[in-house]
């Protein structure tokens, strides 16, 4: 997996961004384990403690769930998978709305954009 991080903001939150449009996008699968936390910050080039802190705020959306004896695994539960995709495109939807605006476009000019962007 490669990792974008840049210093604007703490690099925790980046991670637990990136992983939750991995978790989200089926790149872990529900059920499926986490490599364990000095794998990632070692793939992610990080101290374990901010890789961890990614990961509890993960545990803290109930994208993940810990277990002592088999590790970290992605939530089997659809409802919450869905409901965080859900969530996270409308972030999306609203950011394109008001970056269009500041380029003076009106919300149905900016969907009329989209529409043809898309054909």
């Amino acid at each position: 997996m490669e990792w974008k991080l840049d210093d604007n903001r703490p690099i925790w939150i980046q991670l637990q961004e990136q992983l939750t449009r991995k978790i989200l996008s089926g790149w872990y699968r529900a059920g499926e384990r986490l490599p364990s936390v000095r794998e990632l910050a070692a793939e992610a080039g990080v101290n374990p403690n901010t890789m961890q802190r990614a990961l509890a705020g993960l545990d803290m959306e109930g994208l993940t769930v810990t277990n002592r004896t088999t590790g970290r695994t992605v939530t089997e539960d659809n409802a919450v998978l869905e409901g965080m995709r859900a969530t996270l495109a409308a972030d999306i939807i609203r950011h394109f709305y008001e970056s269009a605006a500041e380029l003076g476009y009106t919300k149905e000019q900016a969907l009329e954009l989209l529409k043809r962007r898309d054909g």
